[in-house]
């Protein structure tokens, strides 16, 4: 794993051969191009490279997707599949841009109010 400062965002970027089994959060952006078997939140934007694969859900702001996710995307921006993104699971978003060639099994909303409820849920869910 290594972490790229660039004056106040910071880039953390997982590698192809590199394994994460657990949850993954950053303050800052996240490239992926390894395994994550958990779920990956950051504050930034998220790319997952043509070879990173994700088993566990996503949040963050602007999400591009070029390799493989199992479980659900939440954008507080923007998604986007890539022409040989793989996605199995469902996406929140207020803009979502799927380039031909990409595959997607699940369901999206696109509208502000899904997005609201699902942090409100989301919030509801880590109160109890």
């Amino acid at each position: 794993m290594k972490n790229i400062s660039t004056g106040r965002d910071a880039i953390t970027i997982i590698s192809t051969g590199v394994t994460i089994e657990g949850k993954l959060s950053s303050d800052g952006s996240v490239r992926i191009d390894g395994i994550i078997k958990g779920d990956v939140n950051a504050h930034g934007n998220i790319t997952i490279g043509e070879h990173g694969e994700i088993l566990g859900q996503i949040k963050g702001s602007t999400i591009t997707l070029g390799g493989k996710v199992y479980g659900s995307i939440n954008a507080d921006e923007k998604i986007v599949l890539e022409s040989k993104s793989m996605l199995k699971g469902d996406l929140i978003t207020k803009i979502l841009v799927i380039e031909e060639g990409s595959h997607f099994e699940g369901n999206s909303k696109m509208n502000l109010t899904a997005i609201k409820n699902e942090k409100i849920a989301n919030l509801e869910s880590l109160a109890k």
